[in-house]
């Protein structure tokens, strides 16, 4: 059990889920702030939760097109929220600013071998600001976020949460819980600025919870639990956050939902500028929809 670690990988796994926890609550976005953007209107002159959401669907289609983790995504994202939930920044500033987050997780989460140059990735993304606009961006967010780059993640927990509930199974059922398609619906639920007033923790587990719900997985249903009492979360929270990830993936799913596109960015690639690019860029060929649940 999850409880009293048997295993020595279990015994590690439990190690860094605590330095997780006892970590979390820093380098978090102010829910303060994110309650004022969500009320904000749409009048062309203040940022919104629907311009944060586009942004952050712009931030996941340049991870797929340069193959990035989905880790550095998610620190993108940290960054975006933690700047906004300080800052009052108009809507033509967003993309410079979004970029600028964007190009501080990859430098400091992905190989350097990877990092594109950053007259590419803004052609890439079509903006029409200068790399000098970019690297001032870079340094106003850095000096907003305290220079603290690294922050928790919803990922990081999603991660650990999967390896102990796998430890806690038997050998021939650990392919029943389907990474891919966890990793998929946290993605989803980073494009809804809602879920930036989540603990990391709780929306991680919430997640999964509903996954396991809907795989009707007794074992797992009991590991869950016993994350759930490690963790400290409370029931209600974890209840009230799966609904609000039920309802998203819901609408996620469905043809009305506007989903990150990838192809458009290859679209304004000129046959020289591709021949530049690092082979690597071009590994992920499209979005992916979240996988289907395996019977």
């Amino acid at each position: 059990m999850i409880e009293v670690p048997t295993t020595t990988d279990s015994q590690k796994l439990l190690h860094q889920l605590n330095a997780l926890l006892e970590q979390e609550s820093r380098c978090q976005p102010k829910v303060c702030g994110l309650r004022l953007i969500e009320s904000a209107h749409d009048n062309g002159l203040r940022m919104t939760a629907r311009l944060r959401d586009f942004e952050v669907k712009d931030l996941l289609s340049l991870t797929q097109f340069f193959g990035f983790d989905t880790e550095t995504f998610s620190l993108a994202v940290n960054l975006l929220d933690r700047f906004l939930s300080k800052m009052k920044v108009q809507p033509k500033h967003l993309g410079c600013v979004g970029l600028s987050c964007f190009y501080l997780a990859v430098k400091s989460l992905e190989e350097e071998r990877n990092v594109p140059l950053a007259t590419d990735l803004i052609r890439i993304s079509q903006y029409r600001f200068t790399v000098s606009d970019l690297m001032r961006m870079e340094k106003i967010v850095l000096e907003k976020v305290c220079w603290k780059v690294k922050a928790t993640t919803a990922f990081q927990f999603l991660q650990l949460y999967y390896s102990l509930l796998q430890e806690s199974l038997p050998y021939e059922r650990r392919n029943s819980l389907n990474f891919e398609r966890l990793e998929a619906q946290l993605k989803a639920c980073y494009c809804r600025i809602i879920f930036s007033k989540a603990k990391p923790s709780v929306l991680a587990l919430s997640i999964i919870a509903l996954e396991i719900q809907a795989l009707k997985c007794v074992e797992l249903a009991e590991g869950a639990e016993c994350l759930q009492k490690h963790s400290k979360i409370n029931g209600r929270d974890l209840t009230f956050w799966q609904e609000l990830v039920s309802k998203c993936l819901t609408e996620y799913s469905s043809n009305k939902c506007s989903k990150p596109n990838v192809q458009k960015l290859k679209w304004i690639v000129s046959g020289r500028t591709a021949r530049q690019l690092k082979h690597s860029y071009y590994r992920i060929t499209h979005l992916p929809t979240i996988p289907e649940m395996v019977p």
